[in-house]
């Protein structure tokens, strides 16, 4: 019984799964998962915008967009800026660091799996 509780520990910290709710890796997956902050990430990849700018493409009031911006820039894929009237928004890359980071551990763990897949079928 023991070595699985150390083999549950070790997985538990290998893939970063850790059960607080201000974890920035939660918010950043709950920000992605709405296909709106998707499409203005996608357009503040080609720059940053304004507010305005970034409502402009969409059928919602300016306050429904800045409320998905507060989500973005609340998980750390966005920074907003005062620049007088405007204020630009801007991706921030740590958050998707962490993302990319998460991910990889699961590509590693099944590349190893379907190699082993791969030499099992060669035999």
């Amino acid at each position: 019984r023991r070595p699985q509780i150390v083999q549950n520990r070790i997985i538990i910290e290998l893939f970063g799964y850790v059960m607080t709710p201000s974890s920035r890796l939660d918010a950043a997956f709950s920000a992605l998962a709405d296909p709106t902050r998707r499409a203005i990430l996608a357009r503040l990849a080609l720059g940053e915008a304004s507010v305005m700018e970034l409502a402009e493409p969409f059928s919602m009031s300016q306050p429904a967009v800045s409320k998905h911006l507060k989500v973005l820039e609340q998980a750390g894929l966005i920074s907003g800026g005062r620049d007088a009237q405007k204020r630009p928004c801007r991706i921030e890359g740590k958050a998707f660091a962490d993302v990319e980071e998460w991910l990889e551990n699961y590509r590693r763990f099944w590349e190893g799996q379907f190699q082993q897949l791969d030499a099992l079928l060669v035999e």
